[in-house]
């Protein structure tokens, strides 16, 4: 399995590369992670919100794998549990399904990348920046797939 994270922004800062690695060489070779990291439009006085999203959007969609279970993150999205995170994570790894997170950055994600997603998550109600996103999101699968494994990472 292939767990894939799509990125809006490709300069993050130090804390937020380190806690990526610290959870990436944790994940073992069959439920592998990678992130991907996709330069945002630079804005400036005379862009248009509206078209430097729909740009990154193109640049998102042409980032993602071609076979991929693909999951929106968006506030507006599905609230789970970490144990619902593990009974999903434990039915892709059965199935073969890599599953494909889409980020979007400051002005959220373009509403293309909303439209091809299998489904849409939220992280929480509150709204986060999108750098502890990538962490918060790392964290969790690897807590999903610790409860999965029966690894004592996980304590309920």
């Amino acid at each position: 399995m292939r767990l894939t994270v799509v990125a809006l922004g490709e300069r993050m800062p130090d804390w937020v590369s380190q806690g990526i690695a610290e959870y990436s060489k944790r994940f073992p070779r069959e439920c592998a992670l990678e992130i991907v990291s996709v330069p945002a439009v630079k804005r400036n006085k005379r862009n248009e919100t509206t078209k430097a999203i729909k740009e990154e959007g193109k640049r998102m969609l042409a980032a993602l794998p071609q076979r991929g279970w693909n999951i929106a993150l968006d506030e507006r999205g599905r609230h789970m549990s970490t144990e619902q995170w593990a009974a999903l994570l434990s039915e892709w790894m059965l199935h073969g399904v890599n599953p494909v997170f889409l980020i979007g950055g400051a002005d959220g994600l373009a509403p293309e990348c909303k439209q091809i997603a299998d489904q849409t998550w939220s992280l929480s109600t509150l709204t986060l920046p999108h750098p502890l996103v990538r962490v918060l999101l790392v964290e969790q699968l690897y807590r999903a797939w610790t409860i999965v494994n029966k690894h004592p990472y996980h304590r309920s």
